[in-house]
């Protein structure tokens, strides 16, 4: 992987967790010449890891709405700054410039922007490896809402599969790296 999109909250509740979890994240990144892409926000957890990616000599290109730039929550520093008209196009821009994802801790737009590309790669529309960074238990309960729509046959084992999660930033690197698991491997063979 040569560069990494990162989802992320435009808000940040001070955790010193997160923090440390960001700051490893962009140390990751940076020592293994991972671009960082991202939704080009200067506030909040996405701009933390900008900022810690860049203050380690990484490469960081943002992708924001006009609107967004409009109310000055663009992030002007970095290596380089997509202003694009809509949110769907920000989403496929990031999708179209990155070779995996990785979610941290956010808000709805975070999670709307981690669950269309996990379809996506559900689907098949891209081949790219979907993380999950599970920061002091932020994600448990979506996770187990993911089991149980395995558990209520709404969801494919198989496909439930193909979300890659961890609570340690290089692990999941790590793991999102060495992935074989493709969709191809089970659309078809994991009926319901």
């Amino acid at each position: 992987m040569k560069s990494i999109c990162v989802f992320c909250g435009a808000n940040f509740n001070g955790d010193p967790v997160l923090k440390q979890t960001v700051e490893q994240l962009a140390e990751v990144m940076v020592s293994r010449n991972m671009d960082l892409v991202y939704g080009g926000g200067r506030v909040g957890v996405m701009g933390l890891l900008a900022d810690e990616v860049l203050r380690r000599g990484g490469k960081v290109t943002g992708i924001i709405p006009q609107f967004l730039m409009d109310k000055e929550v663009g992030h002007t520093g970095l290596t380089e700054l997509h202003i694009v008209k809509n949110m769907h196009e920000r989403k496929q821009l990031m999708n179209d410039l990155c070779d995996g994802i990785v979610t941290l801790p956010g808000g709805l737009g975070t999670l709307e922007e981690f669950f269309e590309v996990l379809t996506w790669l559900m689907l098949g529309i891209h081949q790219k490896p979907v993380g999950l960074l599970n920061i002091n238990g932020f994600y448990d309960h979506l996770l187990m809402q993911m089991d149980l729509m395995v558990d209520q046959r709404f969801l494919k084992p198989g496909n439930r599969q193909l979300l890659i999660t961890s609570t340690d930033a290089i692990e999941l690197i790590d793991l999102m790296e060495n992935c074989t698991l493709k969709p191809d491997d089970i659309w078809f063979k994991d009926k319901i």
